[in-house]
């Protein structure tokens, strides 16, 4: 599956925004902390940043990466289409654009975890959640591999 990756407007960051609140809210282990209309906010201040591709099928944003130059911030998909090509694509296309890219995953993330390390990301480090708004321990990583050492 190809999704139509662009730069995201101002006009994406409900679809983003309900992307995001979903995930947050099916995750057992994800506190709630914000609300919906609280995550379409925060969503479209990194999309006036320019932070933010989305990832486009058949005309609905179905995910998204947000980028502040090396620091990939977001990386989430809707639930339809997970496991099917779209999050390598997106990392993909941020790979094209930068040199060195670096990313936090919780640490009960696995499957974002296996997902990073067959990307060719590094742990570098790992952290006891004082540095989140969610207090959830975590895992720095690295990518190429090779900056890293």
């Amino acid at each position: 599956m190809i999704a139509d990756l662009r730069p995201a407007r101002p006009t994406d960051a409900g679809a983003t925004g309900d992307i995001l609140w979903r995930f947050q809210h099916r995750t057992s282990w994800m506190p709630d902390l914000y609300s919906g209309a609280q995550t379409v906010a925060f969503c479209g201040a990194m999309i006036d940043r320019g932070w933010v591709t989305v990832a486009v099928l058949n005309g609905r944003v179905e995910g998204f990466l947000a980028r502040d130059d090396t620091e990939i911030c977001a990386l989430y998909l809707s639930q339809t289409v997970r496991r099917r090509g779209i999050g390598q694509q997106l990392l993909d296309h941020a790979k094209s654009r930068s040199k060195v890219l670096k990313l936090r995953v919780f640490q009960d993330n696995v499957r974002a975890q296996r997902f990073y390390l067959r990307q060719g990301f590094a742990e570098t480090g790992r952290g006891d959640g004082a540095d989140n708004d969610e207090n959830l321990p975590d895992i720095a990583y690295i990518w190429p591999r090779e900056a890293a050492t």
